[in-house]
């Protein structure tokens, strides 16, 4: 059973989706993701969109540790119906609708989203089905509605290949977890803050350690 890790709602066990069709992140990659997250300093007060939510672990665990708005998006009706319980659960502790559910396929969301809709971070986890060529689509998608700055997490199977970047984002770390390998992504940085963005890697590596080390 997986759980809210950290902040306001931090210890609340979430609903989880009946069946094989979603993939959960497990609670030791999604504390390894978070406290990269922390060491990068993009939850508090982001705009935070979650893609493939399934249960929306990822969104409504970013709304429990401070972020400004999350965005849940699910086509599933059952995955749909447990994010918005999920969305519930922090929205009743935090006192107000930090977790918007929206049921909806995401390449429809992203062509739907208006100009103005700006998201700091973002999570994709797509089912492992979706080719290489659809995600890189969905991605090019994603690319306007970036903030400055913003973190884009992509969640694949270890065997699957690196995904194909759009014009206008970087990759600038990646990690694997067993099966699970994530991709860190932001929009096109130059080469000056590139040392930056490498220091940063190299901080949240160093948590992360210390983090795994104190949970084992």
């Amino acid at each position: 059973m997986s759980r809210i890790i950290a902040g306001a709602a931090g210890g609340s066990t979430l609903n989880s989706v009946p069946g094989n069709l979603t993939r959960p992140t497990t609670d030791r990659v999604k504390e390894a993701l978070f406290s990269r997250l922390d060491a990068f300093n993009v939850i508090a007060g982001a705009r935070v969109l979650d893609l493939y939510a399934g249960s929306g672990s990822l969104g409504v665990e970013s709304g429990s540790r401070g972020a400004e708005s999350v965005d849940l998006v699910e086509f599933d009706a059952k995955a749909s119906a447990v994010c918005q319980r999920n969305a519930d659960l922090v929205n009743t502790v935090t006192g107000r609708k930090v977790v918007s559910v929206h049921r909806s396929k995401v390449e429809s969301f992203l062509d739907r989203a208006a100009g103005s809709a700006i998201w700091d971070l973002v999570f994709l986890d797509p089912p492992y089905p979706l080719d290489e060529p659809a995600l890189a689509a969905v991605l090019a998608k994603l690319v306007p509605h970036l903030g400055e700055g913003a973190v884009v997490v992509v969640e694949r199977s270890s065997r699957s290949p690196e995904p194909v970047w759009p014009q206008g984002m970087e990759r600038f770390a990646e990690k694997k977890y067993g099966e699970t390998r994530l991709w860190f992504t932001e929009p096109g940085v130059e080469a000056a803050d590139a040392v930056e963005a490498a220091d940063a890697v190299e901080a949240a590596d160093a948590v992360e350690a210390a983090d795994l080390e104190a949970g084992d």
